[in-house]
């Protein structure tokens, strides 16, 4: 009876391919085929990404310029530490996820929060205006975690135009980190802009815990573009990273799955289908919220007021976990994940509409 939308986590099973994968590898009694392999990935693995981020960014993408990662936290996590200088800070457009926080501190760096626009887009000319000479970085997330917006061409456009300029004015030109685990899932045709094309000094980092409903496997990679002028040198840094930080390596069986699988073919309508009957729900409760354009969230507003731990604390008396905004740089909202069963979401709508009567009241 209790409506829990407060974790991200993926509930659709992984396409058939995958799970077949993973009981053929699981198999394998080859000698060694569990053992160490380079730190950064085996080579073949390395040659699948690299095939997967061609095909996203429109560029040609080799082997090199990936490095295998335990997932899209530890893919940050190695190259933050492989960029970062203490006293460094790192730009990131808000609201955004909320471990960025903490990613960006373990290497005595500091988030800079940029609000975003009122429709969730970039606001190209704040990003700008809180660049310095400490900028190692912009971060960015689309689609984003929690607003579910998807940048467009004309967004990343803007603001690698801004990055370029901050380079010739400083000397120092920053990296633009493309967090991407929720690339896949968009709805409504809406796609997310290839960044390599347009700035040199680019990096995708990402994961399948999204995409393949994977999470627990931990298996993702860094993907330099190989326009960077420095691009050796900073897959070097994260191959080091990788190995000092104690991760090692990426997992080996999954690296092999997803050296087979990574197209194989995931079906996302389901969770298209949950936002459009929980955004039914929302909008008969009287809940103002964005409309998702990707991912598996809404990011809803507090109604007459901010205090979005007093409120997600007032909907546990009707039974429904949400997160508060706070943690995501979004005081005065909430998220809502609605990757879960369709009837847990059906079944809330009475919930939701007697907490805002009972709010109002």
């Amino acid at each position: 009876n209790v409506f829990d939308f407060s974790l991200g986590n993926p509930d659709l099973d992984p396409p058939v391919a995958v799970s077949d994968a993973i009981e053929e590898l699981a198999k394998c009694r080859d000698k060694n085929f569990h053992g160490y392999m380079p730190n950064a990935g085996y080579p073949f693995a390395r040659e699948a990404m690299a095939k997967k981020t061609a095909l996203e960014q429109g560029v040609d993408v080799s082997g090199d310029c990936v490095v295998m990662s335990v997932g899209a936290a530890g893919a940050l996590n190695a190259l933050l530490k492989a960029v970062l200088n203490p006293g460094d800070n790192v730009v990131v457009p808000s609201p955004f996820f909320a471990e960025y926080r903490h990613y960006v501190q373990n290497y005595g760096g500091k988030l800079i929060e940029v609000p975003v626009k009122d429709d969730f887009s970039l606001d190209t000319k704040a990003l700008e205006a809180s660049l310095t000479e400490k900028t190692a970085a912009v971060l960015i997330n689309s689609p984003n975690n929690p607003t579910g917006k998807v940048y467009l061409d004309e967004d990343i456009k803007a603001l690698s135009e801004a990055l370029v300029r901050h380079g010739k004015k400083t000397g120092r030109k920053p990296y633009l980190i493309c967090d991407e685990p929720y690339r896949a899932i968009t709805y409504d045709g809406i796609k997310v802009a290839p960044v390599f094309p347009v700035y040199d000094c680019a990096v995708v980092v990402t994961s399948f815990a999204k995409n393949f409903s994977l999470p627990g496997e931990r298996i993702g990679y860094i993907a330099v573009n190989p326009r960077c002028p420095d691009k050796d040198e900073l897959v070097a840094a994260c191959v080091f990273t990788t190995r000092i930080l104690g991760y090692v390596n990426a997992p080996g069986l999954m690296q092999r799955v997803v050296a087979k699988t990574w197209n194989a073919e995931a079906d996302y309508s389901l969770y298209e289908k949950r936002r459009n009957e929980l955004v039914s729900i929302l909008d008969e409760a009287g809940i103002v919220h964005a409309n998702p354009q990707g991912a598996f969230y809404l990011w809803c507003k507090v109604p007459g007021g901010d205090d979005d731990m007093a409120f997600c604390d007032y909907l546990k008396k009707h039974l429904i976990l949400a997160a508060p905004g706070s943690g995501f740089g979004g005081r005065g909202w909430f998220r809502l994940a609605y990757c879960v069963s369709e009837k847990s979401i059906l079944n809330s709508r009475n919930a939701f509409i007697n907490a805002m009567k009972d709010f109002k009241a």
